[in-house]
């Protein structure tokens, strides 16, 4: 069975968001999130609680067990934009882009999964 958590709206942009969802895609729920804690990117403590929430998930709903969940599906795409403006000189305005984006974890039992799965770094 499939068990999907989402966090819409995140504020970084998909771009950032996609190197360490990269990472994650397809490694077991325990080593994504010892994984995710000890990265530098931004996007890292996001993305291990959208994990955490899919892992509460699959307990309550399922009763899966969490050391035989494996990460399924990771993606992250692009959220609406935020247009604000920074005043220049004579009477100027540069926009500034505040990008969100919205990440979604979907896990899944490794015998479910098969073959396909990477058995953890």
């Amino acid at each position: 069975m499939e068990y999907r958590a989402t966090h819409k709206y995140a504020r970084i942009t998909a771009r950032k968001a996609r190197y360490v969802v990269d990472q994650v895609r397809s490694m077991p729920v325990e080593s994504a999130l010892d994984m995710l804690k000890f990265s530098n990117r931004r996007a890292a403590p996001m993305i291990a609680k959208v994990i955490k929430s899919a892992l509460a998930n699959a307990v309550q709903e399922g009763g899966a067990d969490p050391e035989k969940l494996v990460v399924l599906n990771a993606t992250v795409n692009e959220g609406p934009t935020m247009k604000r403006w920074r005043p220049r000189a004579r009477g100027m305005a540069y926009p500034i882009l505040k990008r969100t984006s919205h990440i979604n974890i979907s896990l899944a039992d490794r015998e479910a999964v098969g073959s396909a799965v990477k058995k953890g770094k």
